[in-house]
């Protein structure tokens, strides 16, 4: 009989039954504030296969790709195949670095408490002072959105959360969802908000606190992200010289710096209405806000000696530095590492494969919450294809031995890695390597060289560095100099928004950044060839 899949859940399909019900019933929770209207767009569901069982698209749905439905406006037409679908919103698991809960010696932040009165550092009264005084650091990434409450008073977390960026119905990639915006102005930021909001709210309920304590937010992501939060035209960052519209008037200056300011209300976010919303400042290009922040939660320029900083996403940022000069570039890898373009890829959440070996032939493997497998995260990928090249079953071109087409990696429920998997991780993998190579060329160093090497963001965290070095994903350098640095620009906009000082450190040092242009080095496509061969990177 057909059935609804969701993950390991299965339920029969019934002819007439919506999506929004179905979830119900497997205690899925997807969102939705419009009384299943179609109205709020807020209950986006991803049709993984099955779509030409579910009724035709409403007026409502017009502005969703092909993949993707309203749930309470899909219901089943015909009972003939299964319709496998799952929602956006999913919570991922936040991998934090083992000192990033330190006490911060440099509590100073833009909002006090003064004589009784919650005060802004620009003279705004925020009202008395009423329990918590709560800032908000949110990172914006192109697939993953990360947010924390911060007591201003202590420096401590009150609560953290991470969701799937709900704006992937626009695109998987940037200049995807630059394109959508294009077409259809406005849909991505208000499917961000309403997710943003929706945590605040979720948040708040739990820590007992009103919204109106939530006085300040600094927020961090890659250009396209940042400017979509803020409404800002994100066009120009599609097109050269692909820069900001703020750091466009920056550089002609006709603004003082690249950061943003406005107020809640502005932005219809569900804090204090006159609480500042702050974007953090862009290092140049498609290298972001999330890059800056990592700079500031690692500390590299402070700790001086040369470093490394690679930051794996699907836009990938990569800055170096010899000591004196500070180099950052971007590699547009792509979604593969979080789970896009692979046929059981997904981010890494619960039911993901983590962890993968090999062992009398057969794969085992580790579940992200010890539950029932759905699919492979980026670090049980990048497990996956260490094991095929020491087993010599691929070759460091990504094809399989006997011509194979794909491998089973388990039975229950059936999951494979295919040669077309292999062969967009190949692509993601070059653009990683293409950037450290090119970095640590123009500043005259080798891997060896390095004082530090930072792995920034949950997925670059979770990896086992050996097998990343293996397949060329990562540079050779020592490991006791290899650092993770968790999802390091999260705690960055969790620092700026402790110190005052530390925003305006940050300024002053993405001014000094150079930006490289890979693509602009005349063996760009040499270097790109040799980095989609699943082979380490050229010492």
């Amino acid at each position: 009989m057909p059935e609804f899949i969701h993950g390991s859940e299965r339920r029969p399909l019934v002819p007439g039954q919506s999506l929004f019900d179905v979830a119900a019933e497997l205690s899925v929770v997807v969102p939705a504030s419009c009384r299943r209207t179609g109205r709020c767009h807020e209950c986006v569901v991803e049709i993984r296969s099955g779509a030409d069982q579910l009724t035709p698209r409403t007026d409502e749905e017009a502005f969703l790709g092909p993949s993707f439905r309203l749930a309470c406006q899909a219901s089943v037409a015909t009972a003939e195949d299964d319709v496998e679908f799952r929602v956006l919103r999913r919570r991922l698991r936040i991998l934090l670095a083992p000192d990033e809960q330190r006490a911060d010696p440099d509590l100073d932040p833009a909002v006090h408490e003064v004589a009784g009165r919650v005060v802004a550092d620009d003279g705004t009264d925020l009202g008395a002072v009423g329990g918590a005084i709560v800032g908000v650091a949110l990172d914006v990434g192109t697939t993953t959105v990360v947010l924390e409450l911060v007591d201003l008073r202590s420096g401590a977390v009150l609560a953290i959360a991470s969701i799937e960026n709900p704006q992937r119905f626009g695109g998987s990639d940037v200049m995807t969802r630059i394109s959508y915006e294009a077409e259809r102005p406005g849909e991505l930021r208000l499917a961000l908000r309403r997710a943003l909001n929706h945590e605040l709210k979720r948040l708040c309920s739990e820590l007992g606190l009103e919204r109106r304590q939530l006085v300040e937010m600094v927020v961090v992501g890659n250009p396209t992200m940042r400017d979509l939060a803020f409404g800002l035209d994100v066009a120009p960052i599609g097109r050269l010289p692909y820069r900001s519209v703020t750091e466009t008037a920056w550089r002609s200056g006709e603004a003082a710096s690249t950061m943003i300011t406005r107020r809640a209300h502005e932005l219809g976010v569900l804090m204090h209405p006159q609480g500042r919303v702050v974007a953090a400042p862009l290092i140049a290009c498609h290298v972001g806000a999330d890059a800056a922040a990592d700079l500031v939660a690692v500390d590299a320029i402070e700790r001086g000696g040369s470093f490394l900083l690679v930051d794996i996403g699907t836009n990938t940022e990569i800055i170096a530095s010899d000591g004196h000069r500070v180099l950052a570039a971007s590699s547009p890898a792509g979604p593969a590492f979080e789970g896009g373009g692979v046929r059981y890829g997904m981010p890494g959440a619960e039911g993901a494969i983590e962890r993968a070996r090999l062992v009398d032939d057969e794969f085992e493997v580790d579940v992200i919450g010890d539950a029932p497998p759905e699919g492979i995260c980026g670090s049980g990928l990048v497990d996956l294809l260490a094991i095929l090249r020491r087993a010599e079953w691929m070759t460091t071109r990504g094809t399989f031995r006997g011509g194979s087409a794909e491998f089973r990696i388990i039975d229950d429920p059936r999951i494979t890695f295919s040669r077309s998997d292999a062969s967009h991780l190949s692509v993601a993998k070059a653009a990683t390597a293409v950037g450290q190579r090119v970095l640590l060329r123009r500043l005259g160093l080798r891997p060896k060289d390095l004082d530090h090497v930072y792995l920034a963001g949950g997925f670059a965290n979770a990896l086992d560095i050996r097998t990343a070095v293996e397949i060329g994903l990562l540079v050779d350098a020592p490991p006791e100099r290899m650092i993770r640095a968790g999802n390091a620009s999260i705690a960055g906009a969790r620092a700026l928004l402790l110190s005052r000082g530390r925003q305006a450190a940050l300024d002053n040092l993405v001014r000094r950044i150079e930006h490289v242009e890979l693509e602009t080095e005349p063996d760009f496509f040499d270097l790109f060839t040799d980095g989609c061969l699943f082979e380490p990177i050229p010492a």
